[in-house]
């Protein structure tokens, strides 16, 4: 048999569930550690519930998922979780999911990896998305969600440096309220949580940003400057409907007003 009757076999049985998402859906990536919780407790020790060396090893890990070749305009990581806004027209391999889903978890993989030295593992999916208001959804859920595990990893760790174990500490915050485990940090830590940094509380955002770069016109040597772009860091992203409205703002950016605005 000839390889390329045997080629157009067997491709088929590669590719008969290739699923793409629609023209005009949004994409968000989801990209999560696995076996981090081991990774950062038992094999690396890095410190709890917040590591500054770790928190920078995901934010160059979402940096450089953000300019591996795809058009994106956020990314936004807390904890071991990273999540990427792709631009809506987005058409790389014809918006295959299974293209997006393993390119994107060997880049994490491989970034994170030689970052910290030994072998490390990240998983991926898409998120579909019919309309910007469902994008805001999205990152308002995440955005929560990292202000409830900063809440309860302070508190978890709290009651285990007091000297309870896991079981012990992990039973005692079930079913407290928000303010009461604030009360509990208040009261056992003199810890404000809302004077915590934002980072902890919020989770990190990154954006591109046009900048002038200086340089030198090589046909008359005179001084000019020329716009290039790069990837922004942000630390203290605002809250609530400050940051709905933050990421409509680049939701228009990226050329998505009309859709946008109906939603």
């Amino acid at each position: 048999m000839k390889f390329t009757e045997l080629d157009r076999r067997m491709r088929v049985f590669e590719t008969a569930h290739d699923h793409c998402v629609l023209p005009g859906i949004y994409m968000v990536a989801r990209i999560d550690g696995r076996g981090f919780s081991r990774l950062t407790r038992e094999v690396h020790h890095f410190k709890a519930p917040f590591d500054e060396t770790f928190r920078d090893h995901m934010i160059e890990t979402t940096k450089h998922l953000m300019d591996c070749g795809f058009r994106t305009l956020y990314g936004y990581t807390q904890s071991d979780e990273i999540s990427l806004l792709f631009h809506r027209d987005e058409d790389a391999f014809g918006r295959k999911l299974r293209k997006f889903d393993s390119i994107l978890a060997g880049e994490a993989s491989a970034c994170f990896s030689l970052r910290l030295g030994a072998p490390a593992a990240f998983d991926a999916r898409i998120c579909q998305l019919p309309d910007a208001g469902r994008v805001v959804d999205y990152f308002r859920w995440r955005h929560e969600d990292a202000h409830r595990n900063a809440l309860n990893g302070h508190c978890y760790w709290q009651l285990r440096g007091e000297g309870q174990s896991a079981p012990e500490a992990t039973k005692n915050l079930e079913g407290l309220s928000l303010p009461a485990k604030h009360e509990l940090l208040f009261q056992r830590a003199q810890v404000n949580f809302n004077d915590l940094p934002a980072w902890q509380r919020r989770g990190v955002g990154i954006t591109w940003e046009d900048f002038a770069k200086p340089s030198v016109d090589p046909r008359n040597g005179h001084a000019v400057s020329a716009t290039r772009r790069r990837l922004h860091v942000d630390l203290e992203l605002p809250m609530k409907d400050a940051y709905d409205t933050f990421i409509r703002g680049l939701l228009r950016e990226g050329g998505a007003a009309s859709a946008d605005a109906a939603s």
